[in-house]
């Protein structure tokens, strides 16, 4: 059952909101992105849904230190990001590669269904080269395109400068440039 946030409380006002109800609320708001960004980095849907219940416990139990200098999107994702590179780092984990669509391409209502296939076959190529990349370059790449979150966000949810997330972009749209043409 959704629940709608009170007026004036959407994406981030914890003012005037019981710890229930703001738990509810960016759970209604992000559980959907956290799971699909959780899989990018573990590749496994099981395992990023368990993962996203743990962030949900984290932003429970850290609610107070949340300190509004940036968005209630962007601490989510870090703490996403956080856990999920804890889990990569841990003895226990099994990477397993299972390719989920990123995104759903958009189709026009004029594209012939030939063109609609052609359009799903390099889509399903590029998002195979962007979960081929290595950890750096995939994590902004999929943050800036698939999550649309700002060069300043991204430097927030990753810890890093926004100089270093220009080149880790840069890089990582050349990388699979190239190996899109390479693959032609």
């Amino acid at each position: 059952m959704k629940h709608t946030p009170k007026a004036g409380t959407y994406d981030g006002s914890i003012q005037g909101l019981s710890q229930e109800e703001w738990l509810i609320q960016i759970m209604d708001l992000y559980q959907d992105k956290v799971i699909r960004l959780a899989y990018t980095y573990v590749k496994d849907r099981k395992l990023a849904e368990d993962l996203a219940q743990e962030v949900f416990v984290k932003c429970f139990v850290h609610k107070e230190s949340f300190r509004s200098e940036s968005s209630v999107k962007t601490w989510v994702y870090a703490i996403t990001v956080n856990l999920c590179k804890d889990y990569l780092r841990s003895g226990w984990k099994k990477y397993i590669h299972v390719i989920d669509r990123l995104g759903k391409s958009k189709q026009s209502p004029s594209l012939t269904p030939e063109l609609t296939i052609v359009q799903k076959s390099e889509h399903e190529a590029l998002a195979d080269e962007v979960l081929r990349l290595p950890l750096k370059y995939r994590e902004v790449i999929l943050l800036y395109y698939y999550k649309e979150l700002s060069v300043l966000e991204i430097s927030h949810v990753l810890n890093k400068k926004e100089p270093s997330i220009r080149t880790l972009l840069q890089r990582g749209r050349e990388m699979l440039r190239r190996k899109m043409e390479k693959g032609r």
